[in-house]
């Protein structure tokens, strides 16, 4: 909690829940800190910080079932080799270390097509289907005893970015094997506030970026025909990665650096409403 800008009420229900369904989603518009959470949720699933039982892949258009699971790759003798993908070789290695709980992380999951990146493992991920008495044969099995299952201490966190344009509802088959969790921007928080004057911000600063910041987030979510609450402007964009000594010089360089590029980007047919949510930001 001491990292967070989660409730405790809010963080338990999310821990409980993926104890209890192994496969979860955190998702919110950019900003609002969804890599940063997922990395401790894993340490406080596994009741310990230790990195070598957290794996982190990201999800890509080009991403497949053979990066995933298992594929055939050329090899340097001109033939080809059966190479076991990410997910495969963490199972393996979580197999070999059952009493301990493993975290499988995949950023921007939204991104590939899950379908074809799972195949088969849509089933074997459920809670219910896990362990070796559910062990089925794989697309490339060589042969009947060649069977593969998701072990029982594997708990899978997919990040979703609801703010990407480009890509297409979730499919059906996924979602009935996660639950979801919406993380949404924290800038009234107690929480941020600290982090803002701890850096050598001022009060003053914090109100601003409250007032300013929480108009433009209204402005989005009141526009439910193209935008609405996934393309909110999180609190992270304002979290300094070091001190703050002018603060003026440090938020006109955060929006005109970071908050300008994605306002142009929700309104691009329309910059005149660009410029004026602009002024608004900086007057």
């Amino acid at each position: 909690l001491e990292d967070l800008f989660l409730g405790e009420a809010e963080l338990k229900s999310v821990i409980d829940t993926a104890r209890r369904k192994k496969n979860i989603i955190l998702q919110g518009p950019p900003g609002v800190g969804k890599t940063f959470v997922s990395k401790r949720l894993a340490y406080l699933l596994m009741g310990e910080k230790d990195p070598s039982r957290v794996e982190f892949v990201q999800f890509h258009q080009s991403y497949s079932y053979e990066d995933f699971v298992q594929g055939w790759r050329p090899n340097s003798e001109g033939g080809f080799n059966l190479k076991s993908g990410s997910f495969y070789e963490f199972c393996k290695k979580a197999r070999a270390d059952l009493s301990r709980p493993h975290v499988f992380i995949i950023d921007e999951i939204n991104r590939g097509n899950l379908s074809k990146i799972f195949g088969e493992l849509l089933m074997l991920i459920e809670s219910d289907k896990r362990g070796l008495e559910n062990a089925i044969k794989l697309t490339y099995s060589e042969s009947e005893a060649d069977r593969f299952s998701v072990p029982e201490n594997i708990y899978i966190i997919g990040l979703m970015n609801t703010a990407d344009r480009s890509l297409a509802i979730v499919d059906y088959a996924l979602r009935r094997r996660f639950a979801f969790f919406n993380l949404a921007p924290q800038l009234e928080s107690t929480k941020f506030e600290s982090v803002i004057t701890k850096a050598g911000g001022s009060a003053d600063l914090v109100k601003k970026i409250r007032a300013r910041i929480g108009g433009l987030n209204q402005v989005i979510g009141n526009e439910r025909r193209d935008l609405g609450p996934g393309f909110q402007v999180g609190h992270s964009y304002f979290c300094p990665a070091s001190s703050i000594t002018s603060d003026s010089e440090w938020y006109l360089n955060v929006i005109n650096t970071e908050i300008k590029p994605l306002i142009e980007e929700y309104w691009f047919d329309s910059p005149e409403k660009v410029d004026t949510l602009l002024a608004q930001l900086v007057e």
